[in-house]
């Protein structure tokens, strides 16, 4: 994700525009409205949504490149770490789609529920990315009888999102801090509670759901569900290939580019030596992530500016105690995507701390990991609220993780019936997440 110190630096105080910010504004209104317009307009944007998003960025890069100090290495940054977030998305996606998965049990609501559960504890081994590029299929598989909106937005709730927040593997912003000097096991100690209730409740309000649901099918429905299937796993080259694709998150970037280099050969492996069969079990196709992609190149670029000018001011928006800390961080992952937003909110909980104790801190301020030994020292409150806040709040919106807009078009490539943008927040994000979210933070931080 384009990196705040870059963001926070080119040019110095003031020197990015909060007109350059429309460009990104305009991408985000247009991916909620254009599904939602008459189908002549929605089929001119599925045409032209990859100039579209790809022009906006261009002029955003323009500007960067031209009018802004030292822009040339922030678009450098931001088309690196691009090539990282798309090499991770679609290698997880290709391998994903090369394994096939035949859950034991039927789409019973407890049988839905103890799924979650299940892939909020792997999210956390595999990654919410590559839990949710491997459950997603049989997840809506094994509820195809009656699969409705509201299992594919806690799917993404629990296991695209907040499932992922006890360890660096579970989501991007988590490996960020680890980079930085947060122990790998620490923030496991400090949440585990405050995960256990956000899982528990969503779960809970999805069971409710899922058995108004169950209710309204038929009888000999019910029944069907009810029995057993076998457990079958297919595609054991693709399942040996995904922990090579995670584990090449952890290469070092003293090699440019080696990591995600490693993350396409296994890709290409796995598609070309995956069995045709499987393929067409798992209805692959490369749509869901051709869209992604250029979605994606478009919303970074045009980020850039959004995050350089909070990485200017941020100190300015009186951002102080965890809950303050977690609320902002929250509502800014739900838009800007939730790793560069870890890192506005980590380096601004570095800056309040260094203040509230400087003694604490090296004299010099450029030893980045025992910075962060004197920040969890000082202010370990700040740390934690950041965490869940960047973490939690990612499931907000479709663009607010990376995952969560990659399940939406696998879904929709499928033929299951999804919630549009605005649809996603209005029905479930703000009643259902948002107090959850909310009354977690209230207790707890």
């Amino acid at each position: 994700m384009p990196s705040l110190v870059l963001l926070a630096n080119v040019g110095g105080a003031g020197s990015i525009p909060v007109a350059l910010i429309a460009p990104f504004a305009l991408l985000l209104l247009l991916i909620a409205v254009m599904p939602l317009t008459s189908h002549g307009v929605k089929h001119l944007w599925e045409k032209y949504y990859a100039h579209i998003a790809i022009g906006l960025g261009a002029i955003v890069a323009a500007w960067f490149l031209l009018k802004i100090p030292g822009g040339e290495h922030t678009v450098k940054h931001t088309a690196l770490e691009y090539v990282s977030f798309i090499s991770l998305i679609g290698s997880l996606f290709v391998v994903a789609g090369g394994i096939h998965l035949k859950v034991k049990g039927g789409a019973t609501p407890w049988e839905n529920a103890r799924f979650l559960l299940l892939g909020a504890v792997v999210a956390n081994v595999i990654g919410t990315t590559g839990a949710s590029m491997v459950l997603i299929r049989p997840w809506i598989r094994m509820n195809k009888v009656r699969i409705s909106s509201f299992h594919v937005v806690f799917f993404i709730f629990v296991i695209s999102n907040c499932g992922g927040a006890l360890t660096p593997v579970g989501d991007p912003p988590l490996f960020m801090g680890f980079l930085r000097g947060v122990p790998f096991f620490w923030l496991i100690g400090q949440v585990w509670l405050q995960w256990s209730v956000v899982i528990v409740a969503l779960v809970a309000v999805f069971v409710v759901l899922d058995f108004r649901s169950f209710r309204k099918a038929p009888p000999v429905i019910q029944a069907e569900l009810e029995q057993a299937d076998k457990f079958k796993i297919e595609g054991g080259l693709s399942l040996a290939l995904l922990p090579v694709v995670i584990g090449a998150v952890f290469i070092p970037a003293t090699i440019p580019l080696l990591r995600e280099a490693v993350m396409i050969a296994a890709a290409v492996i796995s598609y070309k030596f995956t069995a045709k069969p499987i393929h067409d079990a798992n209805a692959f196709s490369f749509g869901p992530i051709k869209e992604v992609a250029f979605l994606f190149a478009g919303i970074f670029l045009t980020m850039m500016p959004a995050l350089g000018y909070i990485g200017e001011h941020g100190r300015e928006f009186g951002v102080e105690k965890p809950m303050q800390y977690y609320v902002a961080s929250g509502s800014l992952s739900a838009v800007l995507d939730n790793a560069p937003t870890y890192a506005t909110f980590y380096e601004l909980a570095l800056v309040s701390a260094r203040e509230k104790a400087p003694a604490s801190f090296p004299a010099d301020g450029a030893n980045m990991f025992e910075n962060t030994k004197a920040l969890l020292a000082v202010s370990p409150g700040l740390v934690i609220a950041v965490s869940l806040g960047a973490v939690f709040f990612g499931a907000m919106t479709y663009i607010g993780n990376g995952p969560n807009f990659m399940v939406k078009a696998i879904a929709d490539s499928t033929g299951v019936h999804t919630p549009s943008f605005f649809g996603y927040i209005f029905k479930y994000s703000l009643p259902v997440l948002l107090p959850i979210l909310l009354i977690t933070g209230w207790i707890f931080l």
